[in-house]
């Protein structure tokens, strides 16, 4: 008789946004007349820049003829791309990565999540609190968080790095030495970053320790300040100690079409073993990479038409982050921030919960966002917006909130 995985059973009830999709369709369907205004998912509104569309088009009539058709991509992804994200998001920074240590892949959530299985079952896994529950969600699958506490909402074998105001949401090193250590930068949910220097500490810290250092940076685009980095390989020894996850959803609106990539450098070396290696042959065994059509799509995001034309885009999103910032200042709300992210990080009014607080804006508002509670204990008496909605409803939803 089949035994299942039991430490899906493990986990306390369903994904967090699955969870919010299924509470805003109870109430849109007990009240069809209301508007609703949605700022909860973090995904994108805007069209696909009209540059990638077009290289798109030319892919898909190139994959009707005989002689430029394309079936399985190679293992690593098609060179063509490979070499443009070096030329363009590393060497363009003066990082050392080359062409072969770039994984394409179907999006970053997707490797945020697979990246686990190079990890022994025992390993100590570190992460930020609050978090992308994708992180803690699949080393549960794996066996690897021990048990959850529903008092605390804490797993006995996590190492938590609480995020809050009084540490202006910066992780601070673990009491305990761990083997793995996650890092979203700019962040998701807090919107929040470090400066260059304080990354460089994180860098110093994994190497000194021999911990690794899955670096998720979704939202590199959208980093204003001069002093924040926008790759951990900007800092001295990444290469020994950092794998870096990249997303094309966020900086180029794919969250429809999905592509990303991961960095795995080839220094690399745990346990006497590449994890450079291990992660090719994982790829090459689990994955038929992403479509020839949607890495050309790619490859256009760095073209100078589709530079400029994402750069507006991110312009866009931002203004909306600074109509939301700004709002709920005026409304007398305590907000972070919106700066080198597109996400607004708020602390919940009185003693609301953030459940609460979600229930109150959905019924009263008609505006729905994100409770901090769904990213981590420490994320209680938070609650996060996202800036990707249209701007006309931003300023929507803004003027619902002010007249509460």
């Amino acid at each position: 008789m089949l035994k299942v995985n039991d430490n899906y059973k493990k986990l306390p009830g369903s994904y967090l946004f699955s969870t919010i999709g299924k509470k805003v369709g109870a109430y849109a369907k007990e009240n069809p007349d209301k508007e609703i205004i949605r700022l909860g998912i973090g995904d994108v509104t805007q069209p696909i820049a009209g540059a990638i569309i077009e290289a798109m088009h030319q892919a898909v009539d190139e994959m009707g003829q005989a002689e430029t058709f394309h079936g399985y991509a190679p293992d690593l992804g098609y060179e063509f791309l490979r070499n443009a994200i070096v030329e363009h998001d590393y060497k363009a920074r003066g990082c050392d990565i080359s062409a072969d240590e770039i994984f394409v892949s179907d999006g970053a959530k997707s490797d945020s999540a697979n990246i686990q299985e190079l990890f022994a079952k025992d390993s100590r896994i570190a992460v930020c609190d609050p978090v992308y529950p994708v992180y803690v969600d699949s080393n549960v699958m794996a066996g690897r968080a021990g048990t959850y506490d529903e008092k605390t909402g804490m797993w006995s074998n996590l190492i938590y790095m609480p995020c809050v105001m009084e540490n202006d949401f910066v992780p601070e090193f673990p009491g305990e030495t761990p083997d793995v250590i996650y890092l979203c930068l700019p962040n998701n949910p807090t919107g929040t970053t470090i400066p260059k220097a304080k990354l460089q500490e994180w860098v110093d810290y994994a190497n000194r320790n021999g911990a690794l250092i899955i670096y998720d940076g979704a939202y590199e685009a959208y980093i204003s300040r001069e002093d924040v980095a926008h790759s951990i390989y900007e800092c001295d020894g990444a290469r020994t100690c950092a794998i870096e996850l990249k997303s094309f959803s966020k900086n180029a609106g794919f969250t429809g079409v999905r592509l990303g990539y991961a960095v795995v450098p080839k220094e690399l070396m745990f346990d006497n073993i590449s994890l450079h290696h291990m992660w090719a042959r994982r790829h090459g065994t689990k994955y038929n990479g992403a479509p020839y059509i949607i890495q050309r799509a790619g490859e256009a995001v760095y073209s100078p038409a589709g530079k400029a034309q994402l750069k507006e885009q991110v312009a866009y999103y931002m203004r909306n982050a600074k109509v939301i910032y700004e709002g709920l200042k005026e409304a007398g709300y305590t907000v972070f921030g919106g700066v080198d992210a597109p996400y607004i990080w708020l602390k919940t009014p009185g003693k609301m919960t953030s459940w609460e607080f979600f229930d109150f804006l959905l019924e009263k508002a008609n505006v729905v966002g994100t409770p901090g509670a769904g990213f981590g204990p420490s994320g209680e008496g938070y609650f996060r917006l996202t800036a990707f909605g249209s701007y006309e409803n931003t300023r929507a939803a803004l003027a619902r909130i002010q007249a509460l």
